[in-house]
């Protein structure tokens, strides 16, 4: 597809996240800071003014939820600090979705997650100063593993009382932590990995989220070596279906990808995250694709593999 910068985020439709509709089709920021692979030690800042205008150039088209986090971050940039610079004062329909949980240290090196509610509480602060504000809009609580979330889920509805978080979220989770967090506060959205030829299990978790009028938000929806890189980025051996798919469209496998993952649920929202604004606007066009029956099948089987 030849990028058309009139196709906006309103193409893909809306999805009412919490209290507030916001575009199908978002933008995530975690490649936004480095150029090259992202959250490690020594990667490569990115130029800062050419980060700005991909922030600028998505609130243009409609883009009204970003993902971030603080941890989100190369040596010299990082990504609240870019969104702040760029987009404050923050439009009244912008939805900025952060997480909590793991954190780096200022060497960017990975370090213990947080688990206390005071660990938490730090992490919400240092959001809340980086992006210049005084609440966030949506947090997602980030698990690795299976235990109980219990502790770390009612610390952050604790802040939700206490008015420093609108809604709460959580990021790779299993089906019996989300049902364990409803019982505490009601769950705005899931964000797990997910994209053609991701595993049953979550499939049945966007399944549920979708019966429970949940936002799901997968992350790598555009699979292989890039990753969230954006269009054009994504790298291996594409299924051939999705090949073929993608020759008789015109368009590129990450926006077939993209588009299959849109047609999943209309609580799917997806947030592919470049630094490159061209990419930007291929993402967002890919919102517009409107995949027939015989298009579905044919991905269908390559989901399945």
């Amino acid at each position: 597809m030849t990028s058309d910068t009139t196709l906006t985020a309103a193409s893909a439709g809306t999805w009412q996240l919490g209290d507030r509709a916001v575009h199908r089709i978002g933008f995530g920021t975690m490649r936004l800071p480095q150029t090259g692979p992202a959250l490690v030690p020594d990667a490569v800042p990115r130029d800062r003014d050419q980060a700005l205008r991909v922030l600028r150039r998505a609130v243009e088209l409609g883009v009204n939820h970003i993902d971030t986090a603080a941890f989100y971050f190369s040596p010299l940039r990082s990504a609240n600090e870019l969104i702040n610079r760029a987009l404050a004062p923050y439009s009244d329909d912008l939805v900025i979705a952060t997480k909590v949980g793991p954190a780096r240290g200022t060497d960017g090196r990975w370090t213990e997650h947080a688990r206390t509610p005071e660990a938490l509480r730090a992490q919400v602060e240092e959001n809340l100063r980086q992006l210049g504000r005084d609440h966030l809009d949506l947090v997602n609580l980030r698990i690795l593993g299976t235990d109980s979330i219990a502790e770390r889920f009612g610390a952050l509805a604790e802040l939700q009382q206490a008015g420093l978080i609108r809604r709460l979220g959580l990021s790779n989770i299993h089906p019996h932590q989300l049902a364990e967090a409803q019982t505490i506060a009601p769950v705005t959205c899931v964000q797990n990995p997910y994209g053609i030829g991701a595993s049953p299990a979550q499939d049945e978790l966007l399944r549920l989220c979708g019966e429970q009028g949940i936002a799901f938000v997968p992350f790598y929806a555009i699979a292989g070596a890039g990753r969230e890189g954006g269009v054009g980025s994504a790298g291996g051996a594409e299924p051939g279906e999705v090949r073929t798919v993608a020759e008789a469209r015109g368009v590129s496998t990450a926006q077939i990808r993209l588009a299959w993952t849109l047609h999943r649920g209309p609580h799917v929202l997806a947030i592919p995250g470049t630094g490159d604004v061209a990419h930007l606007e291929d993402n967002i066009a890919a919102g517009a694709l409107r995949l027939t029956t015989e298009e579905l099948a044919l991905l269908d089987r390559a989901h399945a593999g």
